[in-house]
């Protein structure tokens, strides 16, 4: 429950509230990891190619991503964030940082301890 409330909390300090959670972790995926397939983006994401297609259309739409031909293979399209995309998850991420920071400041050194071997836990949760 706890870790629920603060991934709510976290997901509300988007620098524009009408961007839905599923299209912003696919834009900061692409912003992460750079341009990828449709296919990779929705493995990356764990949803199904249909669904990753409509969430990347509506980000072309809202002018966070852009498709283009692959270098290489002409037949392959990638998709990538945009700089007004890029911008989008900075921002996104100064406004979580400013939320949490001044929360964590206030813990004590043994708690911020406790809250980094908590994170390196959590993270390898999620990673198996």
């Amino acid at each position: 429950m706890t870790v629920n409330r603060l991934s709510r909390t976290l997901r509300a300090q988007k620098a524009d509230a009408s961007v839905p959670d599923a299209q912003f972790s696919a834009l900061a995926q692409l912003h992460r990891n750079g341009p990828r397939s449709l296919a990779d983006l929705s493995d990356a994401e764990g949803i199904t190619p249909p669904s990753m297609t409509k969430t990347v259309n509506a980000l072309i739409e809202r002018g966070l991503v852009r498709k283009t031909e692959d270098a290489v293979d002409k037949r392959k399209v990638l998709i990538s964030a945009t700089d007004a995309g890029s911008a989008f998850v900075r921002e996104t991420r100064r406004r979580r940082d400013a939320w949490l920071a001044p929360r964590i400041a206030k813990l004590t050194p043994a708690e911020r301890r406790t809250l980094a071997d908590a994170t390196d836990i959590l993270r390898r949760l999620t990673q198996q």
